[in-house]
């Protein structure tokens, strides 16, 4: 589905968002590093959290950093497990999955996470400002909220020409491809729904974060958006 709506561009954008970020940038290679802990929220199949660790392993050359993958459906957390073991990290204490609810991670510890990052995830959410204070509660004093999510265009030519493929094509696509057109349908409006650029940046800082700069940069237009948060130090 997310290649429908990002025209395939999501994987530049998955790539982009995890650079952005500089997982293990801290680290050092020495044995007295612990490198970053990261939960991944609704990244069932893994496709951020193989980033990130592939990211600090041969760009920051960190063996220590390493991600919990988080996901309320099972099915998606079998799917990423099942892709992991055509990595090097299966198996090993780098990678983890859980399932569990990100409004409610009452399993994870209060300051215990360097990065939490949600990637085409968050607009699903029943109750998103919950979800962010409990991203919040759970991040280390200076620890950092990231969220890739599709968001609102913002030129009119070309919000007009992605609206038209949005409601009109991706739906039909769906019916015939998938005999599926009500989860397509779906996917549309749920990004239609989702909060502006403006108004998610002040649900963050209503949860408590920093936000730096404008507060998100957009993503080919606005198609994409990524958004920060860092918790204060004190």
């Amino acid at each position: 589905m997310n290649d429908l709506m990002s025209l395939g561009i999501h994987r530049l954008w998955k790539d982009h968002f995890v650079r952005s970020l500089n997982p293990g940038s801290n680290a050092r290679g020495t044995d007295d590093i612990q490198g970053w802990k990261i939960l991944d929220v609704a990244g069932g199949t893994g496709d951020i959290a193989f980033r990130i660790l592939d990211h600090a392993t041969t760009i920051n050359h960190d063996t220590k950093t390493s991600v919990t993958v988080s996901d309320i459906n099972p099915e998606m957390l079998a799917e990423g497990r099942k892709r992991s073991l055509e990595t090097s990290y299966s198996g090993t204490e780098r990678l983890k999955f859980l399932e569990a609810n990100a409004e409610k991670l009452s399993m994870v510890e209060s300051n215990s996470i360097d990065l939490y990052t949600v990637a085409f995830g968050i607009r699903n959410f029943t109750d998103k400002q919950r979800a962010l204070h409990e991203a919040y509660r759970i991040l280390k004093p200076g620890g950092v909220f990231a969220c890739l999510e599709f968001s609102k265009v913002n030129n009119a030519l070309l919000n007009g020409i992605y609206k038209r493929w949005s409601f009109g094509a991706i739906p039909l696509i769906g019916q015939l491809v998938a005999a599926d057109r009500g989860s397509y349908q779906y996917l549309v409006e749920s990004i239609e729904k989702f909060p502006s650029q403006t108004e998610f940046k002040s649900m963050i800082e209503l949860a408590g974060f920093m936000v730096p700069g404008q507060g998100w940069e957009d993503l080919t237009g606005g198609i994409a958006a990524i958004h920060k948060g860092i918790k204060p130090l004190s």
